[in-house]
């Protein structure tokens, strides 16, 4: 390797472990950068009408409502959940007892050290955890709203200074990928949204056909979880499947509602989707999966959710110039 390769290779790295190891100052930047992009037209409109700072604060204020709903459908359905766990924890005990004598019947011995934990002292200490995660995110998402409203009142002047003769032709660039961004990711925004409520509606409209318990739930959980790309579903169907177990106490019925979940699933994600999303967001699926799963284990859960954009932005600026246009080029679904 040539020592300019070399060298790049070496940035490379350490970019990395600095993005994983300050991942409590980029993560909410990230954030705010991507919510940003998705509110800027908003607020360009409303301070062409109205004074830049009440433009400003209904931006927030309508940016928080949404937020704050979609948080709430996740809290929501997981602790209709949570209570259904607690009520019915005896009924869990004696499903989960069952079926670990069947499974160590055929050799498969995973009862051991589980069978010990699973317990109501074990779910009220999951709770208790949930409830900690929970306090954490509100101080992220406060965090967030700052950088947000200061980013806000920036754009413009930043906008300007790319546009100014000393940073060409560079500036230039930027200001072009930066449109294609924004646009890029409102249009991502509005079609996993558009997806994320069609699959809400169809998992509650299902469940109640099939007699599944917390209907309403499962659909608050399947619409909000729907915004991760293969994960969110990937949890969305086996959760109300593990549930069906303990529900029904027998296997037919969890198997019927797998098989009916995946099918919302693939149809919702893999027909009506890319038919919504047109031909401006084909992005290779398997560089889908790698950044969610690079960026899960970079960022955690704010990495799962923000690792389909930040791929757009990578592929956007990659296409500007010449030398890492292969890089788009492989990380798009375009013949």
């Amino acid at each position: 390797m040539s020592g300019g390769g070399a060298g790049a290779v070496a940035s490379a790295i350490l970019l990395l472990a600095l993005l994983h190891a300050g991942q409590t100052v980029f993560v909410p930047l990230a954030f705010a950068l991507f919510i940003i992009a998705l509110v800027w037209p908003l607020q360009a409109a409303l301070q062409r009408r109205i004074p830049r700072f009440l433009a400003l604060l209904l931006v927030l204020v309508v940016t928080s409502v949404l937020v704050i709903a979609l948080a709430s459908a996740v809290v929501w359905g997981f602790t209709k959940l949570g209570q259904w766990l607690f009520l019915n924890s005896g009924r869990l005990q004696s499903t989960y007892s069952e079926w670990s004598e069947w499974l160590e019947g055929y050799g498969v011995a995973i009862a051991g050290p589980l069978a010990a934990q699973f317990d109501v002292q074990w779910l009220v200490v999951r709770m208790q955890a949930l409830l900690l995660r929970l306090n954490s995110l509100a101080g992220f998402f406060v965090l967030v709203f700052i950088l947000v409203m200061l980013g806000l009142l920036e754009v413009e002047r930043f906008r300007a200074r790319l546009a100014m003769p000393g940073t060409q032709p560079l500036g230039q660039k930027m200001l072009a990928a930066n449109g294609e961004i924004g646009a890029k990711l409102r249009r991502y925004m509005l079609v996993r949204t558009f997806a994320s409520v069609l699959t809400g509606l169809a998992v509650w409209a299902f469940a109640l056909l099939a007699g599944l318990e917390l209907a309403t739930a499962w659909g608050a959980i399947a619409f909000a979880l729907n915004y991760i790309p293969f994960l969110g579903p990937l949890i969305a169907t086996v959760f109300p499947t593990l549930f069906a177990l303990a529900q029904f106490d027998t296997w037919q019925p969890a198997v019927f509602i797998f098989l009916c979940l995946n099918v919302i699933q693939f149809v919702i994600g893999s027909y009506i989707e890319p038919i919504v999303a047109g031909a401006s967001l084909r992005i290779s699926p398997s560089a889908v999966i790698f950044a969610i799963f690079f960026w899960t284990f970079m960022w955690g859960l704010a990495g799962t959710f923000i690792a389909v954009p930040i791929l757009i932005v990578i592929i956007v600026y990659c296409s500007q110039f010449p030398a890492t246009g292969w890089i788009a080029t492989l990380f798009s679904d375009r013949s």
